[in-house]
């Protein structure tokens, strides 16, 4: 009886941990994994009802490899992550589970075999938890789909909890699992993170094994845009994770050999909430006194949301369509019509609307070409601009909105993606590691993120700086609405 209330009492310290602490407090017995897992095990199962984030679990398996940890002594339990349970964004192949990318056609698939990075994560100790919901494909910032439905922010469940990480997003803002996966090829790990008020980290290009994740970026201006990295509570986690996952452990750094510079905040041409406008400027404010500041607009910042929608559009959506519709002569804007309609088509409607805009944007052999000069030429100048400096920007002009808002922001005929997209395609277009950290609310209360960025080799002095700010700022603060 005593020890079970001590497990009450200790149930919502577990939850707010980060999977640093869980880690060491594991392997010193101080907490059992056994009883971390199951802590969490049952705060799914509170939870989940309301924001639909776990899509698929794995609980009994989870029980049975932390019971396994529990009987090891101190000096065989060697991973950095021994012990811990985390989330998996439902992309990534995870032997045993499904990968079903949210089409009805795949809803029984079992994969045979980890992705690379789940791998990594189960040889460094990770206990899989469960796998989080996705869109369709993972083709927009909103998380729904025909199979699992919608995921909802749990800050107001009303809102969006973006996407296409919007499961593990809003789950580990919940508290859901001490840390998680996702992957980002415009923003799918920065937009949740933002919107949700987690620690989000996305890798540069080339950084992380892309083997096992479905989608698969099949064109290399698009694969150089795709990033794999850690969502969750802490930059440390971020930095520990990132050195599990990564092909190359990264070097250390002095943050003292870097400028800080910021994005402006007026007269960018470029909307943005007064709440980050005040945030960004107290950052500013507080850095300076330690650190040498710049204010100026990176290279190709202005370049960069249309280059990620002709890149995205390379092909005009046809690898998607292959992967996603069993009739060859499926139109997009037929099922969107249909799904919008009558309620009728096997795929929603934010994934064929989606696809119906790649297939306008669809840049011409020409364009292409320029394209891909603009590419070789950027990358050297951006590698050489990145080198000594650490820029901090936005995520988005503003919080979380109502469900659908945003995707209309992003996916309207009217290309409001001019507007509202710069910011985070910056780094997808460009290959760069980008840091989200929660810093503040606006004023309806929900999260508010900013992005550190730089070139890949900075890494360290990114979760530095960010460290920094989390420590001066908000930082992840678990949400116990729901």
């Amino acid at each position: 009886m005593k020890r079970e209330r001590v497990k009450k009492n200790e149930a919502q310290s577990i939850l707010d941990m980060d999977a640093t602490s869980l880690a060491q407090k594991i392997k010193q017995k101080d907490l059992s994994s056994y009883e971390v897992v199951h802590t969490y095990i049952d705060h799914i199962y509170k939870i989940n009802r309301t924001i639909n984030a776990v899509v698929e679990e794995r609980f009994t398996d989870a029980l049975a490899e932390a019971k396994a940890v529990d009987t090891k002594s101190h000096s065989s339990v060697k991973g950095p992550l021994e012990g811990v349970p985390i989330s998996i964004k439902e992309s990534f192949d995870v032997k045993g589970m499904k990968t079903t990318g949210g089409l009805i056609h795949r809803q029984d698939l079992i994969i045979k075999q980890d992705s690379k990075v789940v791998k990594r994560l189960k040889r460094a100790g990770a206990i899989i938890l469960c796998k989080t919901n996705t869109p369709t494909l993972c083709f927009c910032q909103e998380t729904d789909n025909k199979v699992y439905g919608q995921t909802n922010n749990p800050w107001d469940v009303t809102r969006s909890a973006g996407g296409s990480s919007g499961g593990e997003g809003a789950l580990l803002a919940s508290g859901g699992a001490a840390v998680g996966l996702g992957s980002d090829i415009g923003g799918s790990i920065r937009f949740p993170s933002h919107l949700n008020g987690i620690v989000g980290f996305k890798s540069g290009m080339n950084q992380v094994p892309q083997d096992g994740h479905f989608p698969q970026a099949t064109l290399s201006l698009q694969q150089r845009m795709l990033g794999f990295g850690p969502m969750g509570k802490s930059v440390r986690d971020m930095e520990l994770l990132y050195k599990v996952i990564a092909r190359n452990t990264p070097s250390e750094q002095s943050l003292h050999s870097f400028y800080i510079q910021f994005m402006p905040t007026i007269n960018m041409g470029y909307p943005l909430s007064r709440e980050t406008k005040q945030l960004l400027t107290q950052m500013r404010d507080f850095l300076s006194t330690s650190f040498p500041i710049r204010e100026e607009t990176p290279p190709y910042f202005d370049d960069s949301a249309l280059l990620w929608q002709e890149i995205m559009s390379l092909d005009g959506g046809e690898s998607m369509k292959e992967a996603s519709f069993i009739k060859d002569r499926t139109k997009p804007i037929t099922e969107y019509m249909k799904e919008t309609v009558r309620g009728t088509s096997q795929y929603h409607k934010y994934f064929t609307w989606a696809l119906f805009g790649a297939h306008l944007f669809k840049p011409s052999k020409k364009r292409i070409k320029e394209i891909e000069a603009i590419i070789r030429n950027g990358d050297q100048i951006i590698n050489h601009y990145f080198k000594d400096r650490l820029l901090i920007a936005p995520v988005y002009h503003c919080g979380a909105r109502k469900h659908g808002s945003l995707y209309k922001e992003i996916f309207s005929l009217r290309r409001t993606f001019l507007s509202y997209m710069p910011y985070v395609a910056y780094a997808n277009v460009w290959g760069l590691p980008s840091l989200v950290i929660p810093v503040g609310t606006d004023d309806e209360g929900m999260p508010i993120g900013i992005q550190v960025m730089s070139k890949n080799g900075n890494e360290i002095a990114m979760f530095k700086l960010g460290k920094i700010i989390e420590k001066r700022f908000q930082g992840y603060v678990r949400c116990t609405n729901i």
